[in-house]
């Protein structure tokens, strides 16, 4: 916890955050405590409660900035601290932050000791600190470990556990936080890897501070939704490649943690979503960052193969059978029953894979995966010799991007023209999907023509064939729950009375 007087910059703050599985304090810590990297270090706890302040429409959000009063302890020894921090959007665990810290008296803010540079860049005319006020609060119990190692750094290793109130809600907080005090980045990855070899942990992309604006917001565990990065002409394609796949990956994780907690099947669609968008967009930049360092990821697998269960059930649930129930029940009550069981029997199904899935991200090897892949795609940072390997001819961004996107849509184009039965179908889908994640990803650097007209053609064969595929998904998946053998009758009748849809125009 970086501290200084008033008015004194200090260094960035580095931090690697991991999501753990909420438990007792005490257990965690002695988990944690029994870890080769730990084990033997001696260890201090103490309560922290934190007061964020934001004016009523939310400015200082707004502008990735966050201020709060923090004291530290409890009684007579008890001491407050305000803390200013800045940073740009972060779509990694890994962070790095503007902090600025400094003694106050007790738990009212100070305008003299905020930093007036650091200020004055979010409030250039200072007229937003009259209308602070409370937004949300933090308590937690913090246990530290300092880990020194001779020429490999020195990360501090913060176990928080607690919860946050806001709006009169609140949420838990159960979560890792390991600061560079000395030394290179990748010290950080290192103690990480080691604590993840038996210890059950997610990359966490979501600060203390964006959980409490969550909460107050009535989002919390929300469904994470994409977010594309903003392009820049000018960009590397080193840069532009690992912008893209760390907010995808950002997405994939973020709805991983919201799992743990979350019954909405949206939860579940966005992490499928995001793990497409980002083995597209790693297979679209392969010819840029090459496969130097790429840690396999066939831990997961496991894991996704229950969210694609997961998802099959919901749509058939939720979306595919609610608009044949009443062409099956046809005024039958006896019929709108055995429809009605059969729903609530997927429903359960759909709970029991959710709670596979929450099993699966308690297998350390599963949190060490995605931990491994988050060092990857900061290998930069995390270790200064890293130097991607671009391999893009001389392009520009610009023209590399429409170079992709035209190779991608002259494949789309000749599939669509092979469409002419169900794998031929799914085949074009896949590549509809592929073509625009591809599209979305590179939006800002791209062609009026491709952004809208080939992703409009990419959107259209992907919907036109989707819903010929969930009634032949929910067909397979209701044989093999053994549900009425009279309503699986019925929907394959529904299905062989349709004609095979068109897929949407050939893309021209």
């Amino acid at each position: 916890m970086p501290s200084a007087t008033p008015n004194t910059p200090v260094a960035r703050e580095v931090e690697l955050k991991l999501a753990l599985a909420d438990g007792d304090p005490g257990s965690l810590a002695r988990q944690l405590a029994q870890t080769a990297v730990l084990k033997r270090r001696r260890a201090n706890t103490f309560a922290l409660h934190n007061i964020y302040f934001d004016t009523p429409d939310q400015r200082l959000r707004q502008q990735h900035a966050a201020l709060r009063l923090r004291r530290v302890g409890d009684g007579a020894t008890a001491h407050w601290l305000q803390t200013l921090k800045t940073s740009q959007p972060e779509d990694s665990a890994l962070s790095s932050r503007g902090e600025w810290e400094g003694p106050v008296a007790g738990p009212r803010l100070e305008h003299g000791a905020l930093d007036p540079g650091a200020w004055s860049q979010i409030d250039p005319k200072d007229r937003l600190f009259p209308a602070l006020q409370a937004v949300f609060v933090t308590d937690f119990q913090r246990t530290v470990w300092l880990v020194r190692r001779r020429d490999r750094g020195t990360v501090e290793v913060a176990l928080d556990i607690g919860r946050v109130h806001g709006a009169d809600r609140s949420a838990s907080i159960c979560e890792l936080e390991l600061e560079l005090k000395a030394g290179p980045v990748s010290a950080l990855f290192e103690v990480a890897t080691e604590i993840a070899g038996s210890v059950a942990l997610l990359p966490l992309a979501m600060s203390k501070a964006q959980r409490g604006y969550a909460l107050a917001s009535d989002s919390i565990d929300a469904a994470v939704l994409a977010r594309p990065p903003a392009l820049r002409r000018g960009m590397s394609l080193p840069d532009t490649s690992r912008a893209v796949l760390r907010e995808m990956f950002a997405h994939f994780t973020g709805n991983l943690v919201a799992l743990r907690h979350s019954d909405m099947p949206e939860v579940v669609h966005q992490a499928r979503v995001a793990w497409r968008r980002f083995r597209s967009a790693r297979r679209l930049f392969k010819p840029v960052l090459g496969d130097a360092g790429l840690p396999a990821w066939q831990e997961l697998d496991p894991l996704l193969a229950v969210l694609g269960e997961i998802r099959d059930l919901d749509v058939a649930r939720d979306e595919t059978l609610p608009l044949l129930r009443e062409a099956y029940v046809d005024r039958s009550a006896a019929r709108a029953r055995t429809w009605d069981a059969l729903l609530a029997q997927l429903s359960q199904h759909a709970m029991e894979r959710r709670n596979v899935a929450r099993r699966f991200l308690e297998d350390p090897a599963v949190g060490n995966c995605l931990l491994q892949i988050t060092r990857w795609l900061d290998a930069p940072a995390a270790d200064a010799d890293a130097q991607p390997t671009a391999k893009a001819g001389g392009l520009s961004l610009r023209q590399w991007a429409i170079q992709r996107a035209t190779r991608l849509h002259g494949r789309l184009k000749q599939a669509t023209q092979n469409a002419t039965d169900a794998p031929t179908r799914h085949g074009a889908r896949i590549l509809a999907k592929r073509t625009r994640y591809s599209i979305e990803a590179l939006h800002d650097v791209l062609p009026r023509h491709i952004t809208h007209k080939w992703y409009r053609q990419a959107v259209q064969m992907q919907k036109s064939i989707g819903s010929e595929r969930d009634l032949q998904q929910a067909i397979t998946l209701l044989s093999r729950l053994t549900a009425p053998s009279d309503i699986v009758a019925f929907l394959r009748g529904v299905a062989a009375g349709r004609e095979a849809p068109s897929p949407g125009g050939t893309p021209g």
